[in-house]
């Protein structure tokens, strides 16, 4: 602040990284790595021309396919579909319900039987005929919510006949596969939540896999030259970009209602579990995106805000920010900070690729890592295991002006695709 001494200025909290011909990326990197190749990605991403002011780094950020996991990216003008990705709208829900430790039964087995029944997970037969990830009826609830989608879905195909193929209302109320799970989590007053994490299923991934590919046919019809093709963007006032934002929107929603299905499923199969007393689980939802794109408002112009991998944290917003399979998460309220374009993480942030962690830890290595937490113990989710994401309290302590922890939650039952 002007006129103020070296000891009443705010100690800045983020580093600034500066590329050649781009704007200035801040980042929340203090205690966390920061790869070289997601550096590479970023600065690629700051020398778009239609950057506003600066692009943010969340301290989980990590290299990811189409742009960095972990970055916020707001533009004028444009849209990088392959920002936002394929994964639209995924992020996180969590319930906390009445129910404390001392409710819940001492093996938790038959608990993590009930919800793997209950919600679909997982992928056989290439996502084909007998998928045991999608519905092969779709039951009341999902079938009820696809009416109220349907209308936009038409809308979309009836524009883009080719995004109308593969599951559409068999995959809403299913979780998916690689880092989406189910959670039982206990908080420091030992109360009991429910979490999960996933996204708009095989439809998103439709919708956004074909916009991605419309983008990089309109950049060579007019060639455009890029650092990265996965940059290829779409501009304000095209239809190809009206479409896209309609489109988005509709995958948004989707995910958004696919999380709360399955939450009331998860829900409902607790209940009807041996042993567990009622219980109320509205005493506090929080329901989040970490993979979309929205207009906002920032230094004083409407622009569009991309959060890749990171979560909404405007004054008093509520987000979750998960750590692994064997980590803490945590439920927070954003502060609202500016530079950050009222962001924060959405997760601890991978530490290395999913073959690495594969070739790097042994079955026992994720025991060990898990130990205590009722979940897969099989070489089939040791991509996941704890030592291949960073420290989540480095994360955390990385980002403590952008969010106040609110409640710390630790899992005691975990359900993976």
């Amino acid at each position: 602040m002007s006129g103020s001494s070296d000891e009443t200025k705010p100690v800045r909290s983020y580093e600034v990284l500066n590329p050649s011909g781009g704007v200035p990326i801040k980042a929340w990197i203090r205690g966390v790595p920061l790869e070289d190749a997601a550096r590479k990605q970023l600065e690629n991403v700051a020398r778009l021309p239609f950057i506003h002011k600066w692009v943010a780094a969340m301290p989980d950020v990590h290299w990811g396919k189409g742009a960095t996991v972990g970055s916020v990216i707001p533009t004028a003008g444009a849209i990088v579909p392959a920002a936002v990705g394929v994964d639209i709208g995924c992020g996180m829900m969590a319930a906390r319900t009445s129910l404390t430790a001392k409710d819940l039964p001492e093996d938790l087995r038959g608990l993590r039987s009930a919800i793997e029944a209950a919600v679909p997970h997982g992928r056989t037969h290439n996502g084909g005929p007998g998928d045991r990830g999608a519905w092969g009826e779709p039951p009341p609830a999902q079938a009820e919510a696809w009416k109220a989608l349907e209308p936009g879905y038409r809308e979309i195909t009836d524009k883009h006949p080719k995004l109308d193929r593969g599951w559409h209302v068999t995959h809403l109320g299913t979780l998916g596969t690689g880092n989406h799970f189910i959670e039982v989590c206990l908080d420091r007053e030992e109360r009991v939540w429910v979490m999960l994490h996933s996204g708009s299923r095989g439809v998103g991934n439709r919708i956004g896999s074909y916009f991605i590919e419309l983008a990089k046919q309109d950049m060579r019809t007019w060639f455009v030259n890029l650092p990265d093709q996965d940059l290829a963007y779409l501009p304000e006032g095209t239809q190809h970009f009206a479409d896209y934002v309609q489109a988005v929107g509709w995958a948004q929603d989707y995910a958004a209602r696919n999380r709360e299905l399955m939450m009331a499923a998860i829900l409902a199969a607790l209940r009807g579990a041996p042993g567990l007393p009622p219980f109320q689980a509205d005493l506090e939802l929080v329901n989040c995106h970490h993979n979309y794109v929205q207009r906002e408002r920032h230094y004083g112009r409407e622009v569009w805000v991309t959060r890749k991998g990171a979560v909404r944290a405007g004054p008093g917003e509520l987000g979750i920010i998960p750590g692994s399979m064997g980590a803490r998460s945590y439920i927070v309220r954003g502060k609202g900070h500016p530079e950050s374009f009222h962001s924060c993480s959405h997760g601890a942030g991978r530490a290395m690729s999913r073959a690495e962690a594969k070739a790097r830890f042994t079955l026992e290595d994720h025991a060990r890592a898990t130990a205590g937490i009722e979940c897969r113990k099989d070489v089939d989710v040791i991509d996941e295991t704890p030592a291949a994401y960073k420290s989540i309290d480095a994360v955390m302590e990385a980002q403590q002006d952008l969010v106040e922890v609110v409640h710390t939650l630790r899992q005691v039952l975990c359900v993976k695709g």
